[in-house]
């Protein structure tokens, strides 16, 4: 998200990503992708992808794509139009891997509202875009959190990483 808490600019415009660009750096993304076996995402979300990707990055593992609308499975992607607390629920009792909730912003508060996240990882980039989307909405309920690790990188980019507090 920029310094600011917004994860797009308005229309879904997320060119200030780019600003973090450096040939050879995922920022850890590699490690972290090999501690998850499931992926959640919102449908927005998941058009924004494929409308810049030719096959969806997260084919390889167990993804569920939330939707208003249901639509046929493609290979371990569903489209999934139930109750999310309960399929959180149901994906934390079997054995696994982590589970990575991929945005978008009305998935990560739906969440929160929930109380469903285990642990943040917030990778902040160095700009104040002013308006878009913002990643914390308003109407959820406080939840404390205990810093596990910060990330600081070259480029300006800064990783926060928040383990639930159960104090």
């Amino acid at each position: 998200m920029s310094l600011d808490g917004y994860i797009a600019k308005p229309q879904d415009d997320l060119s200030f990503l780019s600003i973090v660009e450096k040939e050879g750096e995922d920022y850890g993304y590699a490690d972290f992708m090999s501690t998850i076996d499931t992926v959640i995402l919102g449908r927005k979300t998941y058009d924004w992808v494929m409308k810049h990707v030719v096959e969806f990055p997260h084919a390889d593992i167990n993804s569920y794509i939330i939707t208003r609308n249901s639509k046929p499975t493609i290979g371990k992607t569903v489209f999934y139009s139930g109750d999310l607390t309960d399929l959180v629920k149901k994906l934390k009792s079997e054995k696994g891997k982590h589970i990575f909730c991929d945005g978008g912003a009305e998935i990560v508060n739906e969440f929160l509202k929930n109380d469903l996240l285990d642990e943040i990882i917030i990778s902040i980039i160095p700009i104040l875009v002013g308006n878009g989307i913002r990643l914390f909405n308003e109407g959820r309920p406080e939840q404390k959190l205990k810093l596990a690790n910060v990330k600081t990188f070259d480029t300006g980019l800064t990783q926060l990483h928040y383990k639930r507090s159960d104090n």
